[in-house]
């Protein structure tokens, strides 16, 4: 399979705490570059305890000062939360310290709740301007402001490549649009997914950075040396999400979890995770060859929601080997 093949790494935040989550994106990170993928992305999200990449362009810096060539980025920057002034000086800071490495995935949703926004000072109608906004930025990047006199030191002249994030059919007709690379969420929110690659497939105009369309689908794959530790990693991953839904900060027993999982909160974790590949690496394989071809995607990013280390290390390893990554990259 020729398909290239990269990360989501969530930064989960385990018993161990914040700095032992940082410490494990360096080590996945050095590894998958040896692997064979592609990129790595992390994604901004406030307020959450059992997520690190919050101070997503520092999380970044860090992975790529412990790096040599993997691509590194943001899956993506809510671009509403940020000037895009203050986005372009960071990601051109990144860009100029590591060339070639970096990417900008942009989202418009908050990634975090009501009270969250407030203390981020962001304004609830930021969202309506996000077409604008990403203009602005890659303007900056292009070193052809759109503000008189204003430009992105770092930044000008840096050409950080954007993609855009969705998971609705608006990221899909704006990628489309403006001639960017779309990457849908389809490992947390599938539902539209076929609809969206449709409409941005058919939609696309070239543009001076990308001439066809270009597409990443999110997937979930948890994988194992057997298909009963598979199962059992993707049963632990279901309760903590379901968990972190209704009741964040709560302690319960696997039976109380068992019967959150068949709340509608539950069927919502389903619904999540409607897109995963769990099982051994011959299994696995099957399922992304098939979900490639479902999500009509040129490219796959995977997360692994385990929160055991070495488990989740030895997923993405198990992964690279049966998609045979060293043997493309």
């Amino acid at each position: 399979m020729t398909l290239p093949l990269s990360i989501l790494d969530l930064a989960h935040v385990g018993e161990d705490g914040i700095a032992e989550s940082f410490r494990a994106s360096v080590e996945l990170a050095q590894k998958a570059e040896g692997w064979g993928y592609k990129r790595i992305w992390f994604a901004e999200h406030h307020n959450m305890p059992s997520i690190a990449s919050s101070a997503t362009s520092v999380l970044i810096a860090h992975v790529a000062a412990h790096t040599t060539s993997i691509r590194l980025g943001a899956g993506g920057i809510m671009l509403p939360n940020h000037s895009p002034l203050q986005i372009a000086e960071q990601f051109g800071t990144l860009e100029t310290l590591h060339p070639g490495r970096i990417d900008l995935g942009l989202g418009r949703a908050p990634g975090s709740d009501q009270n969250t926004m407030r203390a981020l000072r962001r304004d609830p109608m930021s969202a309506d301007t996000f077409p604008s906004d990403v203009q602005e930025l890659q303007a900056y990047f292009d070193g052809e402001t759109r503000i008189s006199g204003v430009n992105a030191y770092p930044g000008k002249d840096t050409r950080v490549p954007l993609f855009i994030l969705g998971s609705s059919l608006f990221g899909a007709r704006l990628a489309a649009a403006l001639g960017l690379p779309y990457s849908f969420a389809s490992h947390f929110a599938p539902q539209a997914l076929e609809d969206a690659v449709r409409i941005y497939r058919r939609e696309f105009k070239p543009s001076a950075v990308l001439a066809e369309p270009y597409v990443i689908a999110g997937v979930n794959a948890i994988v194992a040396d057997t298909q009963e530790e598979a199962d059992k990693l993707a049963l632990d991953a279901r309760r903590r999400r379901v968990v972190s839904l209704v009741a964040r900060g709560q302690t319960f027993t696997e039976a109380e979890m068992d019967l959150l999982l068949d709340s509608p909160a539950g069927q919502q974790v389903s619904t999540m995770f409607r897109y995963a590949a769990i099982g051994t690496p011959s299994v696995a394989r099957a399922y992304l060859e098939d979900f490639a071809k479902v999500a009509d995607a040129d490219e796959l990013i995977v997360a692994t929601q385990v929160t055991d280390r070495t488990a989740w290390i030895r997923s993405f390893e198990l992964l690279a080997e049966v998609m045979e990554l060293g043997a493309q990259a």
